[in-house]
């Protein structure tokens, strides 16, 4: 039997993982087949198209003025951390509008508003990357092990 070290987090992403590869594509059935039952199944697909076709043009916009923000720090030799973030943030947005749906979509879109997405980033992100110097994000634990050693070879 294997047992996994004490300083080690469990891992409760892979549930979550499967039930969001589960539920994201039965939510989006639901709402194509609700929508398509409510506005019929040609403006349904229009919606979908143009949502995509729209989504594309934003994120190519948003990412070529990012592009062009992480230039300018890297120029002035400034660390474009922030940057770097919101064009990961942008890729996911891209990867969520190009994915046939409504709840997709509307992910997509809450990404590519500045404000939501910076706020994204500075909250989650940053908050769980960066830790101060002797703490940690995971619930009271900290990676310092105080201690005393000697060598036993002297």
């Amino acid at each position: 039997m294997r047992t996994r070290p004490a300083n080690t987090p469990a891992r409760p992403a892979m549930p979550l993982l499967f039930l969001t590869f589960l539920l994201v594509p039965v939510l989006e059935i639901y709402l194509l087949i609700e929508v398509g039952s409510l506005i019929g199944a040609v403006w349904t697909v229009a919606a979908v198209v143009g949502t995509a076709a729209l989504g594309a043009a934003l994120v190519r916009r948003q990412g070529l003025a990012a592009l062009a923000r992480f230039r300018a720090a890297t120029e002035a030799g400034e660390l474009p951390a922030l940057t770097i973030m919101e064009g990961l943030v942008l890729l996911v947005a891209g990867a969520l509008l190009l994915t046939p749906g409504f709840f997709t979509d509307l992910l997509g879109f809450v990404c590519l508003t500045p404000r939501l997405r910076q706020l994204l980033i500075r909250r989650w992100l940053v908050s769980r990357m960066v830790a101060p110097a002797g703490r940690s994000t995971d619930r009271g634990k900290t990676d310092v092990v105080e201690g005393e050693f000697r060598r036993l070879d002297d």
